[in-house]
């Protein structure tokens, strides 16, 4: 059944290469496989397959996120190694240093070269 199946993460990129070239040199992930013309990731022991497809950056949600136990420290380390992090105006949530806090937890989000929104969040 479903509930006792491992379930993976699948992150789109139009251009498989520029996108290893973020995923690998800026984020520090090593891969664990190539397959299908992209890449398996493993992270905090579940796999993420960035493959490609042209219809990468099409969502407006998130996805994927990393559960951190310290968001301050992951958004300090990763604008240090030239990563953006996205900036929203939302109703009755103030971002202070890239970061929301709401919703029982801390919370900052950023694009990939593809488009994609990801992002890293410590819960409360």
């Amino acid at each position: 059944m479903l509930s006792t199946a491992p379930i993976r993460a699948y992150i789109p990129a139009s251009d498989v290469s520029r996108a290893r070239k973020f995923y690998e040199g800026t984020l520090g992930l090593k891969p664990k496989q190539e397959y299908a013309g992209g890449a398996i990731y493993e992270c905090g022991g579940a796999d993420v397959f960035l493959y490609p497809t042209p219809n990468a950056g099409t969502s407006k949600a998130s996805q994927a996120y990393w559960q951190v136990t310290d968001v301050e420290a992951e958004v300090a380390e990763l604008k240090a190694r030239g990563v953006k992090f996205e900036e929203y105006d939302m109703p009755g949530m103030t971002m202070k240093n890239s970061i929301v806090t709401a919703g029982g937890a801390k919370t900052a989000w950023f694009k990939d070269t593809e488009g994609n929104i990801l992002a890293v969040s410590q819960r409360l």
